[in-house]
């Protein structure tokens, strides 16, 4: 069976919006998507839920001129935005406890951080690798795309192997150099911190190319010559590294993400604790008389206020949508797929 074939699932294909179902818009509500505009999104959808269930569904809107609904609706907004933005920031210094360790676990993590680096550097034949993640995972890319071209070379220059094992070996290495060659271009000049970095390292499929490589390989290895099987074996050895890589960036990006968090509810918590208390101590739905398009004024307004008061957990939920998003695409290392794939019977034990 060939390759692409097996590539041609929408579960194992090359680009995240063939993966997702959905395709664009999900993929943008999920992780593409600025967060706050996400989060505004969510906060329009409930607004307008509640303004067309008290406009028409069963119910009395003179129960809106009772100050009971009003202070049932908003105090428990005050209690959850207290006690959502304590929980998160006790979260959040648990998640980044790790940085607080004794000297010694920190000098273990340099060690760690150092011997993978000169590993890298030895797989994909240089002398210094860069410090920026982008430009880090922009290298090992581009290190598979080359030792892909390297590979179709040797696959050139022996004229005894049979069509069909060349065939295979071309379609495998062809698709690896356009993949690199695309996501390279999309890792160029990227800063770390941005969704745009973990976005292009999601984006190239390791899993899938390792996986294919490997039973390429081992398909054809009584047929290979030695130049091809070496040349296969380095193109496998620099994809193996991109998965360690992958997911120590991914792993520092959740905690840039969690210091996000934290920051937008420190800056968002008050206005919205004071809109609430505003509308419990001070506001009379009587002072806002009047309708617009046949919706009462004073059903719009409580609306917009219940908006702003959940808008913590609306930003809270629009970041951990995305970080739970990208922890589940990404729970198996190596070549695992976790995905339902178009295998057939074809994908087994050879």
């Amino acid at each position: 069976m060939s390759e692409s074939r097996e590539r041609a699932s929408d579960e194992t294909s090359d680009t995240m919006v063939d993966r997702v179902h959905g395709g664009r818009p999900v993929l943008w509500f999920l992780v593409k998507g600025n967060r706050v505009l996400v989060a505004a999104a969510m906060l329009a959808v409930a607004y307008a839920v509640l303004v067309g269930l008290g406009q028409f569904g069963p119910g009395s809107i003179t129960k809106l001129f009772e100050p009971d609904p009003v202070f049932a609706l908003f105090t428990p907004i005050i209690i959850g935005i207290i006690m959502g933005v304590s929980l998160v920031l006790t979260f959040n210094q648990l998640v980044l406890s790790e940085e607080l360790g004794p000297v010694g676990d920190q000098r273990r993590r340099m060690d760690d951080a150092m011997a993978f680096r000169e590993d890298v550097e030895d797989a994909v034949g240089r002398n210094t690798s860069p410090p920026e993640p982008s430009v880090f995972l922009r290298g090992l890319v581009e290190s598979t795309g080359e030792r892909a071209r390297s590979l179709l070379e040797a696959l050139e220059d022996d004229p005894h192997l049979d069509d069909a094992t060349c065939e295979d070996i071309r379609e495998y290495a062809d698709g690896i150099v356009a993949d690199a060659e695309r996501v390279a271009g999309d890792l160029e000049g990227q800063q770390f911190g941005q969704f745009e970095v973990v976005e292009s390292a999601l984006e190239y499929n390791y899993s899938w190319k390792i996986y294919t490589g490997r039973r390429v390989r081992n398909r054809h290895a009584d047929a290979l010559p030695n130049a091809v099987a070496t040349e296969f074996d380095e193109l496998l050895n620099v994809l193996e590294f991109f998965g360690p890589a992958r997911e120590h960036f991914k792993t520092l990006y959740f905690r840039w993400e969690i210091i996000n968090i934290s920051r937008a509810l420190a800056y968002i918590a008050l206005p919205a604790l004071a809109v609430a208390a505003y509308m419990i101590l001070i506001f009379e739905t009587g002072d806002v008389a009047g309708t617009t398009a046949g919706i009462d004024h004073g059903l719009l307004v409580v609306g917009l206020g219940f908006a702003v008061g959940v808008t913590p957990f609306a930003i809270f939920l629009s970041y951990i949508l995305r970080i739970v998003t990208i922890a589940k695409w990404t729970l198996a290392i190596g070549p695992f797929v976790l995905r339902e794939t178009d295998r057939g019977s074809d994908v087994e034990w050879e």
